[in-house]
């Protein structure tokens, strides 16, 4: 980043929205100024989504009310210069998908190609909308490539992740936001999406790995082989709850990833609270073994909140949020 920029984060669940100040100065590690999170309340005959609507609302009045002043004394103004949105379940759908580029003869590669064929192929299905598209890999000539265009090739394939949001939803969300903050600068992005780029961001080395995303009541899994995202899966009824474990749908999950991959040996878990030891422990006494051709049980990480100080600088008096604090690495690497 060539200059200094103060973002606004919005996260928002089935159960709570939180939001958050934090600012990025060119060659400074991102810092989280202010953050809150409330919890949304239903009311009797209300949709869902006007409930969290309304959460949304008074979220940002606090924000401005408590965090501006917050974010001024720290870089000398109060204002934004955009907002990211991370939109969880029941709203949000993540997909991933594979466009390939093959001619007779070689071809060079080029920007103009993919942004071509995103032309093409960008559509949204009736009553989502179109939030995000990401390139999260790049193949030319059967070998991943991180700097792909400019080359001389034969063929050349992007992975792209997709993420779509209702769109009343997202209609409401732009609505609320334009009538809080100065910035017109809206962006949204599944959560799921979200996550899985970011822990990627925070884990670079390892190579191969299935990433358990249960911080929220729809679990999804990605699969990641040769750093390359090569499928998710979503859980849909897989529950959490204080006192009770749901893995069997995860581990139906695993199985049929099984059926088409040899699954990584390296699980990184996304919870909070007490979820970690429950998630963890569950691991261990599922027979998880003929899934891995192995008696031992796959290496679970779970991903907390301290593992991302050396990459977000949290001043926040709120205890840490790890939603939050994945957001801020996000936007930092932000396509």
């Amino acid at each position: 980043m060539s200059f200094a920029k103060s973002i606004v984060l919005i996260d928002i669940s089935a159960d709570s929205v939180a939001g958050a100040y934090a600012h990025y100065k060119e060659s400074e590690m991102p810092t989280l100024l202010y953050a809150r999170r409330l919890p949304i309340e239903l009311h009797d005959g209300e949709p869902h989504e006007t409930s969290m609507l309304r959460t949304f609302s008074t979220l940002g009045n606090t924000l401005i009310r408590e965090g501006a002043p917050t974010l001024a004394r720290s870089t000398g103004s109060g204002s934004a210069d955009a907002i990211l949105v991370s939109v969880d379940a029941p709203w949000q759908e993540t997909k991933v998908r594979t466009e390939s580029f093959e001619q007779k003869s070689d071809f060079i590669f080029t920007k103009k190609m993919v942004a071509t064929v995103f032309e093409k192929t960008s559509v949204a299905p009736l009553g989502n909308v179109l939030a995000d598209e990401s390139i999260i890999g790049t193949i030319l000539n059967g070998y991943e490539t991180r700097e792909p265009y400019g080359k001389k090739v034969h063929r050349a394939s992007v992975i792209i992740l997709t993420s779509l949001i209702k769109q009343k939803v997202s209609d409401g969300i732009v609505t609320v936001a334009k009538s809080l903050f100065h910035t017109k600068n809206i962006f949204s992005i599944a959560g799921s999406s979200l996550r899985y780029q970011a822990v990627r961001r925070m884990f670079p080395h390892e190579r191969d790995a299935l990433i358990l995303d249960a911080m929220r009541s729809l679990i999804s899994i990605a699969l990641v082989r040769k750093n390359l995202l090569v499928a998710v899966a979503e859980v849909s009824d897989a529950v959490i709850g204080d006192d009770n474990l749901h893995i069997k749908k995860i581990v139906d999950e695993f199985a049929e990833l099984a059926k088409q991959y040899p699954l990584p040996r390296t699980i990184f878990l996304l919870s909070q609270g007490r979820d970690h030891s429950l998630l963890e422990e569950a691991f261990k006494t599922s027979k998880l073994g003929g899934l891995w051709l192995s008696d031992n049980p796959p290496k679970v990480v779970s991903v907390l909140a301290s593992h991302i100080t050396g990459f977000v600088r949290q001043v926040a008096t709120e205890p840490p949020d790890l939603p939050l604090l994945l957001m801020a690495l996000y936007w930092q690497h932000r396509p």
